[in-house]
């Protein structure tokens, strides 16, 4: 059973400019995106969870300079996508 994944308006608006200023990553975001709906835990993600003023967020890679920060929601399997952008950007 696939996860569902939810876009806020908020979270659609920030992957347009990510998309926007790097159509490079293009690929990779919508494989990421794919992989994380049918498995979060597979290791090419490499989920962990966040600490300090971002606890109770996830963080997942798009590759080793972008990341998605995501709740997760593990009884209704839903994962809402928070940010998206290199590591400086998203942290």
């Amino acid at each position: 059973m696939q996860w569902q994944l939810i876009f806020t308006d908020q979270y659609q608006r920030r992957a347009l400019s990510f998309i926007k200023r790097h159509p490079d990553a293009v690929a990779q975001y919508v494989k990421t995106l794919e992989l994380l709906q049918v498995n979060p835990h597979h290791p090419s993600l490499r989920l962990h969870a966040l600490k300090g003023r971002l606890e109770g967020l996830h963080s997942i890679s798009i590759n080793l300079k972008y990341r998605i920060t995501l709740e997760m929601i593990v009884t209704e399997r839903e994962i809402i996508l928070v940010n998206v952008g290199d590591h400086q950007q998203v942290y």
